[in-house]
């Protein structure tokens, strides 16, 4: 009897390997790199760090940090990008004060954490003097605080605390301007009291009243 070589299964085909060795980010490797360039920006600012520099202090190759990252730039908004707001939820409270007071503590958090100090001052610095820099900064460091502001605003003016056409930009600079200033600039303590006065004051400058307060 003869087989007809068209009614044959098909041979199954071979199993793919899972990647090993150099096609494996290890996560550990990738935690060392980001410490290594927390502490070379710390010892010698952006412009003079290199990816040599930070391969040396994570104790491995210059191709495992350009396995990950095409730069340092990129390496560094990477950090950034790791502690900013964006894909947090617009807050919900359902006043302009409380939204503005949630704002303020994710901010005063973020601004807390050591990527703060030691990267963005010096990022800000290099963003004058380099258009794509600048860019990408302000990419990684405003657009989730922008998203959020626009929300707090239009809940606030369909709720009719704000009137229509407020500007989400200028509630934003009256929130984080001070945060920024105390928290990164001058490196001051937040005091017991000082996000609810502040709140008060953004909600006040917006033309809005916070409640309890005249």
């Amino acid at each position: 009897m003869t087989t007809d070589p068209a009614a044959a299964p098909p041979a199954p085909a071979p199993a793919r390997r899972a990647p090993a060795g150099a096609a494996v980010l290890r996560e550990d490797v990738t935690r060392a790199i980001r410490a290594a360039v927390l502490e070379e920006l710390a010892a010698v600012g952006f412009s003079r760090m290199s990816i040599e520099g930070i391969a040396r202090r994570a104790g491995v190759g210059k191709t495992a940090v350009y396995r990950r990252w095409k730069s340092k730039l990129h390496l560094v908004l990477d950090l950034v990008q790791a502690f900013a707001v964006d894909g947090l939820p617009v807050p919900a409270t359902g006043s302009l004060y409380g939204d503005v007071r949630a704002l303020l503590e994710v901010m005063s958090h973020v601004l807390r954490h050591p990527v703060a100090s030691a990267v963005i001052p010096d990022l800000l610095v290099e963003a004058a003097r380099n258009p794509e820099i600048a860019d990408a900064v302000r990419g990684a460091l405003l657009d989730g605080e922008r998203r959020m502001a626009e929300g707090i605003v239009s809940e606030a003016v369909a709720r009719g605390e704000l009137a229509p056409g407020t500007d989400p930009g200028r509630a934003l600079d009256l929130a984080i301007g001070p945060l920024y200033w105390r928290q990164v600039v001058i490196r001051d303590e937040v005091p017991a009291g000082y996000l609810d006065e502040l709140a008060a004051s953004v909600v006040a400058g917006l033309g809005a009243t916070a409640p309890g307060r005249p």
